[in-house]
């Protein structure tokens, strides 16, 4: 399986060629993303709704948000399970990840726990967790 992060879903709802061409010549069937993922994609597109200044504005929102939500529709979208809760705890107890955000943990706790590929464009945070395998489609 591999789960996508939220730069790269960023990068291929923007139309980046490179995400497109991966997905399209990957030969694991698996494709998803977690709950962490959506949630934030989701926050950011209701903020731009929120902040509209003007008509256009919230037009233009409104179909951003409408296009995110029927691209994470397409995906698989990878919730806490147990594991993934005791992966979270493991992670949040190594001090040396102390400087990785909090959403970056949870999306690899679930990454780890379902033994998935994760493809992000963040290697430097990421490939500091053991067990991790990160992949970078973006660039």
């Amino acid at each position: 399986m591999h789960l996508l992060d939220t730069d790269t879903l960023t990068h291929l709802h923007a139309g980046n060629s490179n995400v497109a061409e991966r997905l399209r010549t990957l030969e694991d069937p698996i494709v998803g993303t977690t709950i962490i993922t959506k949630i934030e994609l989701l926050r950011g597109r209701m903020d731009y709704v929120f902040k509209a200044a003007a008509g256009t504005d919230l037009l233009r929102a409104q179909r951003l948000l409408k296009r995110t939500e029927d691209l994470l529709a397409q995906l698989l979208i990878v919730s806490f399970s147990p594991k993934a809760a005791e992966e979270f705890d493991r992670l949040r107890s190594i001090r040396s990840l102390g400087k990785i955000g909090r959403a970056d943990l949870l999306i690899a706790s679930i990454a780890l726990a379902n033994q998935a590929v994760l493809v992000t464009r963040n290697l430097r945070h990421f490939k500091q967790i053991s067990g991790l395998v990160v992949v970078n489609w973006v660039d």
